[in-house]
Formats: structure tokens, sequence, C-alpha cells
């Protein structure tokens, strides 16, 4: 049976502390290990859609940030990668940085050019190369919050507004915050989308509407990144922690 390992990243920075945010040299180390393992990277949909290999890579970036095209893009490149980006659409464009919850901290000190999103210009290049450009709804709410007019107006939306800028079609959505529960998902499908991607504390059971993604942290530790390329190893893992659950008793041969 073949693996299709679904990873979530943010920001690439050399210098950017963020636990969303790793440096480029980690970035080009990691990808340079999964072409090695024989790793095929394709879009986030036809990884959960349509799998063609035994060894299926999604690189995914949540949030639309410039370092993506910046130091992403070319290392991507290097490889023979293509990434998918999820962006939300009412800050693409923007000239100053974004604000919402767990970022706006940063704002008003040395890293806030972190915060910078691309441009529809930026996403153009990057469909250029090949890449999948998804929604992260326009706003970046938490979704399992928002009345059901919102929540549609969010989805359908920022979908609509990706098509008209790229002339794509946009078939994924990644939910802000990895917020995603069943109202949710049913609406994502609704609204005209092939894929959702969530991003959980622990592996689950994957869905179409909440694919869960491996999430990529700042202080990551290199056995812990390889622990999350192990199909075995990822489902002992708290991703947001880094903690490897040790095996039940019976699986280790203990009487």
């Amino acid at each position: 049976m073949g693996d299709r390992l679904v990873l979530a990243y943010h920001a690439v920075s050399e210098t950017w502390p963020a636990a969303l945010s790793i440096p480029p040299e980690r970035l080009d180390r990691q990808l340079r290990m999964l072409a090695e393992l024989g790793y095929e990277a394709t879009s986030f949909t036809n990884a959960v859609t349509a799998p063609r290999a035994r060894k299926v890579l999604a690189v995914t970036f949540d949030d639309g940030f410039r370092s993506v095209i910046e130091h992403g893009l070319p290392i991507l490149s290097r490889y023979g990668f293509v990434g998918t980006v999820f962006v939300p659409t009412d800050y693409i464009g923007r000239q100053g940085p974004v604000d919402w919850p767990n970022v706006n901290s940063w704002i008003g000190g040395p890293h806030e050019p972190e915060l910078t999103p691309m441009s529809w210009a930026d996403l153009s290049v990057l469909v250029q190369a090949g890449w999948e450009i998804g929604s992260h709804t326009c706003s970046h709410p938490h979704l399992s919050s928002v009345d059901d007019d919102g929540l549609s107006e969010e989805l359908v939306t920022s979908r609509h507004t990706c098509e008209l800028e790229l002339g794509i079609d946009c078939t994924s959505i990644a939910y802000p915050y990895g917020d995603v529960n069943r109202r949710v998902m049913a609406a994502a499908r609704r609204s005209g989308y092939l894929a959702g991607a969530a991003l959980p504390a622990r592996i689950h059971r994957a869905h179409q509407f909440r694919w869960p993604r491996v999430g990529i942290w700042h202080r990551d530790p290199e056995r812990v990144f390889q622990a999350k390329l192990s199909r075995i190893e990822r489902r002992r893992l708290d991703l947001r922690t880094g903690v490897i659950r040790p095996l039940p008793r019976w699986r280790l041969g203990t009487p």
C-alpha cells in the first residue's frame, strides 16, 4: 500500500523564530531527504483525490506569506517539486502585515516584514510553475464559530476570488487554525471544493474533506521530522509538541 504524505508549512525565513517559520536550509534538507526516499510531489488536490504514485507527497503552505515565493519556490524547484499555497484572499496584495490572532503579536517588532503577504502577481508566478492555489478563506476566521451565512461567504467568496484573479479552478481549502467539524466539511463540499486540509494535533482517519496534514514547526528536531515521515511513527506523534507516544505493551510483545 502506498503512502500519501501531506506536509503543512507556513513561512520560510532565515531569522524569524516563530513556531510557524522554518529556515530555508532546513526546508532544503527535508525536501532533499524526501526526494531521496522516492516521493513524487503533486498538488494537494491530486494527492487526496487521484494519487498516481506509491509514494505521494504534497508540500503545502498556509497563509500566503511572501517568503514562500522568495525562499520556498526556489527550493522546491531544485528537487522538481510543486507545492500548494492556501491563501486568505482578503489579505493578498496588502502592503502591510496580516493581522489575525497568533501572528499579530509580531506586528511592531523587527520581524513584522515576515507577515507581508504575496500579491496576485506572485501567485500567478507560482501557478506558472505548476503550483496549486487553494483557499484559506477570506479573513482567516475560526470557521466552526462562524454562522451559516458567514461560513458560506468565507468559503464561496474566497474560491471565486482565486478563480477570478488567477484564471484557474480553486479546488481545495485549508481550514484556518485547523478548525473543522462536520458542518464546516459539509459547507466546503457544497461550496464546490474537492478536498479540505486539516491540521490536527494527532493523525486521524483520512477523509477527503478533513485530510490530516503533518505540520512542520520551527522547533522540530531532526528525530521528530524523521518520525513524521514514517507511517507508523507519525501516528504516535503529538504533531504540535513533537512528543512520541510509546507503543502499547502488547505491540511490543511484552507479556
